[in-house]
């Protein structure tokens, strides 16, 4: 079952994926987390509706009952999940993928995340080896619009932007439910209807191709910030007034201003084994406290929590929250980063020069090579540049960090694809350039084609 993947259940529909196993999902679920309930959301993709129906149609059938909160973004069904103290829930979404994918993101009690080694795996081993026996007490499908009560809480988080020229960048995606009731009729918004199609662009805001709108109409009409959103809203980015695009985990920084010099918070602030030193220096001047984790939300809401840190972020642009059960929040990230960028200019300084106080090294970007053999790969890597130079530091998760004096790499496997993702930072452009040239030649032997 191509679907199953480390964190969650996606693919392309009737390809790596049909209603039959849905049906089935749906069915083993409510027994594998224990739950008479299960709350479900689903984002606007055209195949949702078949799915929501088979995915119900299993927990019925498994004699749980739906709650079923209709069109919604991913992070109100991780609040209503810790909320409203549900021990299943499910987002029929596919997030920033193309039209075609669709999938099943599930948490279970204080909205922790279900990933294969928490409970997937084992739902598909049952999927595959077990026989549904249908319940003689039937569940029911109960609706569940909580909007208003998710609106309010997300009220705390409101400030006056009005001194803030703004373009907002929907993606057609769930953005569109909530964005004119947080920031209102004033922005310019991009894209702000519902379409599972993507007519506009995909909703990957992490693909240039798909921001080049919002940053020609940023320059268009002067604005100072632009913001844009993928398609289940668990994610969001943003553009200078220039246009150009800022790094999401610099925007860890920008959040520091808020929760630890402006509420002081206590806590550690997570972060991502890509997270540029940019940021852990920045916050360290602030008080702030790093801990560096593995990429993914399986992975950053359950350390968030075990440290009770008081908020972080990731390079793929989700932001989590102690406020918000340790989850991820577009909306609150957006939120709180707007209202500093808004503070800030009324101080004269402007978004990019912001982020160029924060920036302090050159950035690679992530970079992918095609590899089969990635564990040796990455091996060689790892023992060819120690040799060189004497490393300051090793982090042997989710691939290696290699910390050195003046630049420091971060070499990953794919999960998924044959790829190794290289990611790397240096103190100088030409340093970087340097060290690049040195790894790639390295990987050469081992790259496919």
């Amino acid at each position: 079952m191509g679907a199953f993947k480390a964190y969650d259940f996606r693919g392309i529909f009737e390809k790596d994926f049909d209603l039959e196993t849905v049906y089935k999902f749906g069915y083993f679920l409510p027994s594998l987390l224990h739950a008479d309930k299960v709350l479900v959301g689903y984002d606007m993709r055209t195949s949702t509706p078949a799915i929501f129906e088979a995915l119900s149609r299993g927990i019925i059938d498994a004699g749980a009952d739906v709650y079923s909160m209709g069109l919604t973004t991913t992070p109100m069904v991780y609040y209503f999940t810790a909320r409203h103290h549900f021990d299943a829930s499910v987002m029929i979404t596919a997030s920033h993928n193309p039209k075609e994918y669709n999938g099943l993101k599930v948490s279970r009690t204080n909205a922790l995340p279900v990933g294969f080694d928490t409970g997937l795996g084992e739902l598909e081993r049952r999927i595959r080896e077990e026989k549904v026996i249908v319940s003689e007490r039937k569940g029911k499908v109960v609706d569940y619009d909580v909007r208003a009560e998710y609106l309010e809480f997300l009220s705390q988080y409101h400030h006056d932007l009005q001194n803030l020229r703004m373009v907002i960048d929907c993606s057609n995606g769930m953005a569109s439910i909530l964005v004119k009731e947080i920031f209102g009729e004033e922005p310019l918004y991009l894209f702000d209807t519902l379409d599972g199609t993507f007519p506009n662009h995909e909703a990957n805001p992490l693909e240039p191709e798909n921001i080049v709108a919002l940053q020609e109409k940023v320059r268009e009409t002067k604005a100072d910030i632009g913001v844009v959103f993928d398609g289940d809203a668990d994610r969001v980015m943003f553009v200078d007034e220039k246009g150009d695009f800022i790094p999401p985990d610099l925007i860890i920084a920008v959040l520091g201003h808020y929760f630890l010099e402006e509420k002081h918070y206590t806590g550690k602030v997570i972060q991502d084994i890509r997270t540029s030193k940019s940021v852990s220096e920045y916050l360290e001047k602030m008080g702030g406290e790093m801990e560096i984790w593995r990429v993914g939300r399986a992975y950053a809401a359950m350390k968030l929590r075990e440290i009770d840190g008081s908020f972080g972020g990731e390079y793929a642009g989700h932001y989590y929250f102690r406020d918000f059960f340790y989850s991820d929040s577009a909306m609150i990230a957006s939120q709180v980063a707007l209202y500093i960028f808004s503070k800030m200019k009324k101080e004269g300084v402007s978004v990019s020069q912001l982020i160029g106080k924060i920036r302090q090294y050159a950035n690679s970007g992530e970079i992918n090579f095609t590899i089969e053999e990635k564990k040796e790969a990455m091996e060689a890597v790892k023992e060819y540049c120690c040799a060189q130079e004497e490393p300051v530091k090793i982090m042997d998760f989710d691939g290696y960090r290699v910390e050195f004096a003046d630049w420091w790499f971060n070499i990953r496997p794919s999960n998924t694809e044959p790829y190794l993702r290289l990611l790397m930072e240096a103190r100088t452009q030409a340093l970087l350039d340097e060290k690049l040239l040195m790894i790639k030649k390295v990987l050469e032997r081992f790259m496919v084609g």
